[in-house]
C-alpha cells in the first residue's frame, strides 16, 4: 500500500508555521506531510481572497502526493471540505476544532449554528476587508495551554485574515471518504458545544483535553489523533 501524505491546513490568522511541532513529530515517525500558507492569510491588500481561493491552494498542494489525508484546523475545516472534491486519491479528512459548513453555507454560517460568545469574539479587530487579532487577547483565545514562550512565539507570527474567507459559501458536496473530528474540550475560540455539533458530521470523534491549538500545546497527542 502506498503510504499516506498528510496535508496540514492552518486556520485563520495562522500559517504553515503553526505546524512546527507536529511536523517534527511526523518526521520522527517517518510520516509524509505537506503544509501551505492559505491565500486568505496572505492577502493584505484588497482582502478579496476567499474560501474558493484557499480550497484551490490546498488541491494544488496535494497534487502528486499519492493517497492524501487532508487535515484542517478551525476555519480550515471549511477549506478542506471545499477542496476535497478536487483532490485526487483522497483517503480521508481530519478536522481539528473545526467549522464544517454544509453545502451552501459559509464558515460564518457554521459558527452561528450555536450562539455562544467566546474569547475569540473579543479578540477580533475589524480593519476594513481584513480581520486582525488583538495581541493582548490572543493567548486567552488560542493558546491557553501553551507555555509562555510558545505563546509569545505564536502571537508574533499571527497575521491578518480576509473577511471574505468567512463569508463565502461552500460549493462542493461531501466526499465519500471517512471523516474524523478531533474535539478540543478546553477550547476558548470555538466553543466545545459547537464542536459537538460539527463533529456529528463525521464518522469518528476523538477528544483532546486541549486549548484551541493542540498542534502547539499537545503536539504528540495531536499527532496521535491525526494519524489514528
Amino acid at each position: 500500500m502506498d503510504r499516506l501524505t498528510y496535508v496540514l491546513v492552518h486556520g485563520a490568522w495562522h500559517g504553515a508555521w503553526c505546524w512546527r511541532d507536529v511536523t517534527a513529530e511526523l518526521d520522527r515517525r517517518g510520516v509524509a506531510w505537506r503544509t501551505l500558507d492559505l491565500p486568505s492569510g496572505r492577502d493584505t491588500g484588497a482582502g478579496s481572497s476567499d474560501l474558493a481561493d484557499d480550497a484551490s491552494a490546498v488541491a494544488t498542494a496535494a497534487e502528486g502526493s499519492g493517497p492524501v489525508v487532508l487535515v484542517g484546523h478551525s476555519y480550515a475545516g471549511a477549506v478542506i471540505a471545499e477542496a476535497a472534491a478536487n483532490v485526487d486519491e483522497l483517503s480521508s479528512l481530519v478536522f481539528i476544532a473545526a467549522l464544517i459548513p454544509g453545502l451552501g453555507q459559509s464558515a460564518n454560517d457554521a459558527s452561528r449554528e450555536l450562539r455562544v460568545r467566546t474569547s475569540l469574539d473579543e479578540a477580533i479587530v475589524v480593519d476594513g476587508p481584513l480581520l486582525r487579532i488583538d495581541p493582548e487577547r490572543a493567548s486567552e483565545a488560542f493558546y491557553g495551554d501553551c507555555s509562555p514562550s510558545d505563546q509569545e512565539w505564536a502571537i508574533a507570527h499571527l497575521g491578518t485574515q480576509t473577511l471574505a474567507s468567512f463569508l463565502s459559501a461552500r460549493q462542493t458536496p461531501d466526499p465519500s471518504v471517512p471523516r474524523r473530528y478531533i474535539l478540543c474540550d478546553r477550547d476558548r475560540a470555538i466553543d466545545p458545544a459547537l464542536q459537538e455539533l460539527m463533529s456529528q458530521r463525521c464518522d469518528d470523534i476523538l477528544r483532546l483535553t486541549s486549548d484551541h491549538s493542540p498542534f502547539i500545546s499537545h503536539a504528540e497527542e495531536c499527532v496521535n489523533a491525526i494519524v489514528g
